[in-house]
């Protein structure tokens, strides 16, 4: 148990180390491999086979903190890593930066990945709020403000169009 945890954080600590070197497909094999030493651990999650021997062995307070963190962080450190990589992956962004928005909500990173994602997947209300909510905790980035500026544009062009449409029908 104690050996799979510090396991899991040396593997996290390898993919940070590649992805401050620029080796972003060495950096999520690092955070797979973290998340897999994982595994089985989560009390939270369903067990893969239920009723086969006995639960997975209970974990401290102390360890079940570790358990959730170096989670959170790996999926947190996915997301940065796809949008790095081409061609960017947004649905898995996506899923990543939900993930790590289960656990914590008020995350700005994950909060601007999912708006990131959410826009070039062309849900542009989902942005809209994801980026509302990262440029509420951090009001000077460029970047949220910048993303959150193009969701509102494609909004607006979005109500436009749809303006016109109605007009075209019912003027």
């Amino acid at each position: 148990m104690e050996k799979r945890l510090k396991e899991a954080q040396l593997y996290k600590e390898k993919g940070n180390q590649r992805y401050r070197e620029g080796k972003y497909r060495d950096a999520v094999s690092g955070y797979h491999r973290a998340l897999l030493q994982l595994r089985g651990l989560d009390p939270s999650l369903p067990s893969p086979i239920p009723n086969l021997g006995p639960q997975g062995p209970a974990l401290t307070p102390e360890q079940e903190n570790i358990l959730h963190t170096t989670q959170t962080d790996c999926y947190n450190n996915l997301a940065a890593c796809l949008l790095q990589m081409e061609p960017v992956n947004y649905e898995r962004v996506k899923e990543y930066s939900q993930k790590v928005l289960e656990r914590q909500p008020d995350n700005a990173k994950a909060l601007y990945r999912a708006g990131v994602a959410f826009f070039h997947l062309q849900d542009y209300d989902q942005a809209q709020h994801y980026l509302l909510a990262a440029v509420s905790r951090q009001p000077k980035d460029a970047n949220v403000r910048r993303y959150l500026q193009l969701t509102q544009s494609e909004l607006s062009s979005y109500h436009r169009k749809e303006r016109q449409l109605y007009l075209g029908m019912f003027g």
